[in-house]
């Protein structure tokens, strides 16, 4: 028989570097899960990532045991750290930080591909554009 889902939670954590401190505790202590248990998995499933920030979805059930899967990072932080960039324009549209190349786009989109809902290779460089756009990155192409 399957358990009884309770609820989600949705966090972004820095791959290895999950610990009890906000907001891992809090969210996690909400819905009684186990805090250190989630840590010491969570850590060791995300070693090779380490520092790297992961998007995580934990499933709660009514046991009060989990299950989590992580995602791949977001967009921003894939161009941030590829253009080696300390942060995107204040005033995205007016203001451009630097310029982003074809085939690093389509390097951040083969990063992302498992979670992008894109059909076809030409929409998913459309999403990564837009972002790009919205961290007044501008397009050498």
């Amino acid at each position: 028989m399957a358990k009884k889902i309770t609820g989600f939670i949705k966090l972004q954590i820095p791959g290895g570097k999950a610990n009890p401190s906000p907001p891992v505790g809090p969210a996690l202590g909400q819905k009684g899960v186990n805090i250190m248990e989630f840590c010491k998995a969570f850590n060791a499933k995300t070693q090779k990532d380490a520092g790297v920030m992961l998007p995580t979805i934990i499933t709660v059930y009514s046991d009060r045991s989990f299950t989590f899967v992580t995602k791949t990072p977001p967009a921003s932080y894939l161009l941030k750290t590829k253009l080696k960039l300390k942060r995107g324009a204040q005033k995205p549209g007016t203001e451009v930080v630097t310029t982003v190349s074809k085939n690093v786009i389509e390097e951040i989109v083969e990063a992302k591909r498992p979670d992008l809902t894109a059909a076809t290779q030409e929409a998913a460089e459309r999403i990564i554009e837009g972002s790009c756009r919205s961290a007044g990155i501008k397009l050498d192409y």
